[in-house]
């Protein structure tokens, strides 16, 4: 095996301690092809209930850390609570985990990607159209956006006809992935299609000091790949040293009254340092086109949830110890995800008229400051090719300011195959801004 594919020592001492007592990730319904406790392998739940094979994608074998936490987070059941309910739990596995030197993991990750072409060079750019209000001792809070290509889906249903199988591997491109969200560091990191939550994002991001939250789609695509890593879903991390957090709600979203396979996350958080409230959602809508009218609905329902979530003040506070902002039901919100609707549908007119006084923060890059980029996608399947802005980062306009966003490669920075590839890990474009509350 090529020594550069190794993990590292580090990666090798962070699973060992990752999966001492961890829990399982065990999805209700679902049957697993490692053996689980007292089951060998026999599929669990009652009666009826229809099952699904999963084991993990790739070679497992290249990595011992990815490997060792599959083995260890397939050994005890976790307790099965509603996943959409609004009071649900978040679990960290690894609360006690030390913290591991993120530079130092930045750098296996490069070693272990020293056959790959570099990723594109990106820079933040500060728009003019965005004068911040600059707090002294308020940091600007670091958001990234990012639909990171579900590994079943990537290597089993998506058709990339341009990207060569052996550049979607799990054992290099988790690499990839990590390298990008190290790069940048964010506070707040907001995923989709994420299929390997339990045995490589959460116990990697708690070790570098965030707390996680997963939500898995009801009937996700990936379990329609034979070889999968289970449902894939939305994930939201933030960084356990800058927020506190005041509540968590896990939606289905729902249309025309009725449940859809699509989910969001909304928490409500509280910054350390100055005790201003925060709440952040991330979503990722219906795809492909002719669902124009389901997405817009799903827009609609997520807007009026979001609505009522930040008109409680966050964190379920008694109204007598609430500011002005939040009694006012104007509770500062950030809104991410992959929407699969570009400008032109509905529901991104919906998102920009709401009356929760939501600006897309990508606008700012444009001359105008009124137009999104031109893609956030661009890939080659053998329908043809795609190129859209489908991904948004959504804030409150009166309660926040973008200081900087990370700009959007060339085209010949991605190169003609597009993506995914070699030096890019999806087909997606991560987004990241730093955003700063205004004065009062």
């Amino acid at each position: 095996m090529n020594p550069a594919r190794r993990c590292s020592a580090l990666f090798g001492q962070l699973c060992a301690s990752s999966s001492r007592g961890a829990p399982a990730a065990r999805i209700p319904g679902t049957r697993y092809c490692h053996p689980a406790a007292g089951g060998a392998g026999k599929p669990s739940g009652a009666s009826g209930t229809a099952t699904t094979a999963v084991c993990p994608m790739g070679n497992s074998s290249s990595s011992r850390l990815f490997g060792t936490l599959a083995q260890s987070l397939n050994t005890t059941p976790l307790a099965q609570s509603d996943p959409f309910s609004e009071e649900n739990p978040d679990q960290d596995l690894d609360q006690d985990l030390a913290e591991v030197d993120p530079d130092q993991l930045l750098r296996e990750c490069e070693q272990a990607l020293l056959r790959r072409p570099a990723r594109p060079h990106r820079d933040l750019v500060h728009p003019s159209h965005s004068v911040p209000d600059r707090h002294k001792h308020d940091p600007p809070i670091r958001v990234m956006q990012w639909n990171i290509l579900a590994q079943a889906l990537g290597e089993g249903k998506d058709g990339f006809i341009r990207c060569p199988l052996d550049a979607l591997n799990w054992h290099e491109r988790k690499y990839l992935i990590l390298e990008e969200i190290l790069t940048y560091r964010p506070d707040v990191l907001c995923l989709q299609e994420v299929d390997h939550y339990y045995d490589t994002f959460q116990p990697i991001m708690s070790s570098l000091g965030y707390q996680g939250s997963f939500l898995a789609k009801p009937w996700s695509p990936c379990l329609d790949v034979e070889r999968n890593n289970g449902p894939d879903g939305c994930a939201l991390f933030y960084r356990r040293s800058r927020f506190s957090l005041q509540a968590t709600a896990h939606l289905r979203l729902s249309a025309m009254m009725l449940p859809t396979n699509q989910v969001a996350i909304v928490q409500t958080l509280s910054c350390r340092a100055t005790g201003r409230r925060l709440c952040v959602a991330v979503t990722h809508l219906k795809a492909r086109s002719g669902w124009e009218r389901l997405r817009s609905a799903q827009g609609a329902d997520l807007l009026q949830r979001l609505r009522s979530i930040t008109s409680r003040g966050g964190g379920g506070r008694r109204v007598e110890e609430q500011d002005e902002e939040e009694r006012s039901g104007l509770l500062p919100l950030v809104v991410c995800g992959d929407f699969n609707a570009e400008p032109s549908e509905d529901v991104y007119r919906r998102f920009s008229s709401s009356p929760l006084g939501l600006d897309s923060a990508y606008k700012l890059l444009s001359y105008d400051g009124q137009t999104e980029p031109d893609y956030t996608t661009w890939k080659i399947r053998p329908t043809g090719e795609s190129c859209a802005t489908l991904d948004y980062i959504w804030y409150s306009r009166e309660a926040l300011s973008v200081e900087s966003l990370l700009d959007i490669p060339t085209e010949e920075q991605i190169g003609p195959d597009r993506l995914p590839s070699y030096h890019y890990p999806s087909d997606h474009l991560s987004l990241l801004c730093d955003l700063r509350f205004r004065d009062s």
